[in-house]
């Protein structure tokens, strides 16, 4: 489960992202879009989103629902949600030896 978003490559952080704002519920591209934007402050363009989104649901991390007029909207799934939370856990764990070095170095500067 945890290597599943790993296994993206390049892609894991626009996946990292768009699971991120359905861990807050179903969305459909354009909502998606707006809630990236306002929590990460990154506008997918909607190449990169609906390529991605086609990546996870094949992967079985989130899956489609039923559209709504021109509008589907995509939601995680449980795997999708074990997927998420090991990859944001790997990114604290990251930050926080980040941010550690850094002060750390700042300290002896």
């Amino acid at each position: 489960m945890e290597n599943e978003l790993g296994a993206l490559g390049r892609y894991a952080g626009p996946a990292t992202l768009i699971m991120s704002s359905l861990a807050g519920g179903p969305k459909h591209g354009y909502a998606l879009i707006n809630d990236i934007e306002a929590f990460a402050g990154q506008r997918l363009r909607p190449g990169t989103l609906y390529g991605a989104l086609a990546r996870l649901e094949q992967g079985g991390l989130i899956e489609g629902l039923e559209a709504d007029g021109r509008r589907r909207p995509y939601r995680l799934t449980e795997s999708g949600a074990g997927a998420l939370q090991a990859q944001l856990a790997s990114q604290r764990h990251v930050a926080d030896v980040g941010l550690r070095r850094l002060s750390d170095g700042l300290a002896t500067s």
